[in-house]
């Protein structure tokens, strides 16, 4: 599910193909220790409160774990890989937010690696490798990798394609463009050189 920030993120034309998150592993692993505590303070303070009645004030220590716990929980839920038509995005924080993007047009190649866990419960790595001075994105256990690499794959492949598409249309447009500017030179619209200025940035783009 997306939300009002990343949907502002988008530019004209451009949709999300795909959202993911880091599998559900990684959450637990951060969240077990609170649970673990949550659960001693819960049983310590049930045994006390039977001989010191007064003990069930110490209820109040459980704000300690379920803050830390709801704190986890929001910071995986906000860390966000998105792919669209256009570009991958890595979106992270609470409050603070932090983008990090790739045009799907630099990406030069895409790597993935899952352990045997990582196939048996559906997550893995990904890197992308780019021409950006970056290099590479590292996008660490994911859910569902092989869904996430396909997207991002089809996605450039039809970027490429439509990029050859508009260029394409754009050197058949070239010529008739020409002819259109001469047009106005003979009728006096624009100058000769105005013209020639026009017909070179023209040309340079075929």
């Amino acid at each position: 599910m997306t939300n009002g920030y990343i949907e502002e993120m988008l530019g004209d034309n451009e949709r999300i193909l795909l959202v993911t998150r880091q599998h559900g592993f990684v959450l637990f692993g951060h969240i077990v220790l609170e649970i673990i505590l949550t659960l001693l303070i819960i049983a310590g303070i049930t045994a006390l409160t039977a001989v010191y009645p007064q003990a069930i004030v110490g209820y109040v220590l459980l704000l300690v774990p379920l803050i830390g716990m709801v704190r986890d929980i929001l910071v995986w839920s906000n860390r966000q890989y998105i792919v669209t038509n256009r570009r991958v995005i890595q979106v992270s924080g609470v409050f603070s937010k932090e983008v990090l993007d790739s045009s799907l047009e630099k990406v030069n190649d895409v790597k993935m690696s899952q352990s045997f866990l990582g196939r048996l419960f559906d997550y893995g790595d990904i890197q992308i490798l780019t021409a950006s001075e970056q290099g590479a994105d590292q996008f660490r256990s994911i859910g569902d990798p092989v869904k996430f690499k396909t997207a991002m794959l089809n996605a450039k492949e039809r970027f490429s394609f439509d990029e050859v598409g508009v260029r394409a249309q754009m050197e058949e447009d070239i010529p008739s463009l020409i002819a259109g500017l001469d047009d106005l030179r003979k009728k006096g619209i624009i100058s000769d050189e105005e013209f020639q200025q026009k017909k070179t940035e023209l040309l340079s783009k075929m």
